[in-house]
């Protein structure tokens, strides 16, 4: 109930565990649309799950920042032509990960809005680029986010 469009969340699993990130919307399959934004802790727009972030009380004002029509077949996979089983097992070439012009064009357009709005407040940006964790000790269920 505390996670509304531009507070800052706290990402406690997968590749960007203990970063923070600003909310922008929740999409039809429930899954919330987190950025970073890019350039100040280097986590893209993604889909994360609401179990795995713990809503802190700080919020961006998000009034003119625009978010594009991303959904979720935004982060759907292209396909591409499959090799057989026997092929694809067997290939040493590995496959870059190749970036959409798509995407990019979504995440400057993303974050040229949440930039200004993280540079309006002083020290956001400071806050969104340290990392979250947990020391011997530290009760987080006695923290106030």
């Amino acid at each position: 109930s505390s996670i509304v469009p531009g507070t800052v969340l706290i990402l406690l699993a997968g590749r960007f565990r203990g970063k923070r990130v600003v909310f922008l919307k929740q999409l039809s399959t429930g899954t919330l649309l987190v950025s970073g934004p890019y350039k100040v802790n280097g986590v893209p727009l993604r889909r994360v799950n609401q179990a795995y972030v713990i809503a802190t009380s700080v919020v961006v004002d998000l009034s003119k920042v625009s978010v594009p029509d991303i959904d979720d077949d935004f982060f759907a996979r292209k396909s591409e032509e499959s090799k057989s089983d026997e092929e694809q097992f067997f290939s040493t070439e590995a496959q870059p990960a190749v970036v959409s012009d798509e995407r990019k064009a979504a995440q400057k357009a993303v974050d040229a809005g949440l930039m200004k709005a993280i540079g309006a407040v002083p020290m956001l940006r400071a806050y969104l680029g340290a990392r979250f964790s947990l020391r011997n000790g530290d009760k987080p269920h006695l923290m106030k986010f």
